[in-house]
């Protein structure tokens, strides 16, 4: 980039009080761009520019608004290319992953959005078939969706396209007005998302960006009186600190947090599936990402042969440049980060962990780079077991029976998805069934983006993806009136 980046707020883009600060390639350690430091008086000014939009927008028809958002499916399709070349520069992610899986979502979610039917977004109708007091008078009642309003999004550093766009075009196309908070490592793929959205005509105030390093930022987008809702993604922690504001002025949350996936292998499942699967920890988003199996439990009849094979595929995994097409894996975001992933790492070793295969950083002259690491004869209570570290890291536990393989996997803070490998299909579905996870994975970690995402326990509040994210992102409002 030339010149620094602008905030957009209220369709202007405009110049950020705190100035800029650089966003690192964590693949080259060079600086990809600078981004704008909003002060948190231009966050709420955001915030009321998304207020006073609400109204006009709310009251858009439904055609008009879907008009929009396959207009800016198109303008990012069309893009695709410099938009993804961003994105992999951004966040190290590799090129095939920045363009099918961050910018091509992206635009899948777009077009997703703006083929809702209105069948889409009401409750079916109910009717009560006696009076409020039990008497003969018939009522009519018919439940149906409204916006929420103004809704603020924190967005995460691992895909800055398809996480913002899975948030940004289920509320626009329920009639909400957004304010998105990018994460601070890589939110200029953010920007040209707003880009996208107004050369596809969103009338001003209806989507706003500011961004920062400071917490002040998110702070403020998060409390400002004119929010109604936030949705988040992110770590538990900072969910935690979000939903305490939110409970106090009692506004809407949607919270996608932490994970700590447990991928239970049965003695009789397909080995070539299994390890592909658990595999990805290693190569997708370079383990950042919340939904990876990252705690491995093996029965004992196949647990051998699945540490052998899994240190193998990981040995084979190419580490490096992300912008190469045989690289597998890339860097991690930050330079902070990967101490913090190198840290868990030697915690395992404290704790008696065996690093089968990584451990070390691969030798390469510049980037935030970890080897895709497995940790063999784990206990359930180790720190490495317990605790999310979200890097190219896997730990494995044995098991005896479906009993303790259960057991093992419920006993975490966590419950985003979990995962089932057996070749006994009933009992692969009978065990998910008793996992305490939003989400279960059989016989593979594929995912169905019209089913519910979110977790259990403190992996989040509430569901999104498909036509739940549009009853997430509205109110329930019950009509009735003399039948």
């Amino acid at each position: 980039m030339s010149e620094g980046q602008r905030l957009f707020v209220g369709g202007e883009w405009t110049e950020p009080d705190g100035g800029h600060y650089p966003v690192t390639d964590p693949a080259t350690e060079g600086t990809v761009g600078w981004a704008p430091e909003a002060s948190p008086e231009q966050v709420r000014a955001a915030c009321a520019a998304a207020r006073e939009a609400f109204g006009p927008w709310s009251r858009t028809r439904p055609e008009e608004r879907a008009a929009v958002l396959a207009r800016a499916a198109g303008v990012i399709r069309d893009s695709l290319e410099p938009y993804a070349d961003l994105a992999r520069a951004e966040t190290g992610a590799t090129a095939g992953t920045a363009r099918a899986m961050q910018v091509g979502v992206a635009a899948a979610r777009f077009r997703r959005y703006a083929a809702v039917e209105p069948a889409e977004w009401a409750v079916l109708p109910q009717i009560n078939e006696a009076g409020p007091m039990g008497g003969a008078a018939v009522m009519g009642a018919l439940a149906v969706r409204q916006p929420v309003g103004v809704v603020t999004c924190v967005t995460s550093y691992n895909n800055p396209w398809a996480n913002p766009a899975g948030k940004v075009a289920p509320a626009l196309a329920m009639g909400n007005t957004v304010v998105v908070k990018p994460a601070p490592q890589d939110p200029l793929s953010v920007y040209r998302m707003a880009e996208a959205l107004e050369a596809a005509g969103v009338p001003p105030g209806v989507v706003n960006v500011v961004s920062g390093r400071d917490t002040a930022v998110g702070e403020a987008a998060v409390a400002c009186d004119d929010v109604d809702m936030v949705s988040f993604t992110g770590s538990t922690s900072v969910g935690r600190r979000i939903a305490e504001v939110c409970g106090r002025d009692m506004k809407r949350q949607l919270m996608e947090l932490g994970g700590k996936g447990a991928a239970l292998v049965f003695d009789d499942a397909d080995l070539g599936s299994a390890v592909a699967g658990i595999g990805t920890t290693f190569s997708f988003y370079s383990g950042q990402i919340c939904t990876a199996p990252t705690r491995v439990l093996a029965q004992r009849g196949v647990y051998d042969r699945l540490v052998e094979r899994l240190a193998g595929y990981a040995a084979r995994l190419k580490v490096g440049d992300p912008g190469e097409p045989d690289t597998v894996v890339g860097p991690v975001i930050s330079a902070e980060h990967r101490a913090r992933v190198e840290s868990y790492v030697e915690l395992g070793r404290k704790e008696g962990a065996v690093v089968v295969t990584g451990g070390e950083r691969p030798p390469l002259a510049r980037g935030f780079y970890v080897a895709p690491t497995l940790l063999a004869d784990c206990g359930n209570d180790m720190r490495v077991a317990r605790e999310e570290i979200f890097g190219p890291v896997v730990v494995v536990i044995p098991f005896d029976d479906e009993e303790e393989g259960v057991a093992l996997a419920n006993d975490s803070d966590y419950g985003l998805v979990d995962y089932v490998w057996s070749g006994d299909v009933a009992r692969a579905f009978r065990v998910a069934r008793r996992l305490r996870a939003g989400g279960v994975g059989v016989n593979t970690v594929g995912r169905n983006m019209e089913a519910p995402f979110g977790g259990f326990k403190k992996s989040g509040v509430g569901r999104d993806v498909g036509v739940y994210a549009l009853h997430a992102y509205s109110e329930v409002q019950a009509l009735v009136w003399p039948g």
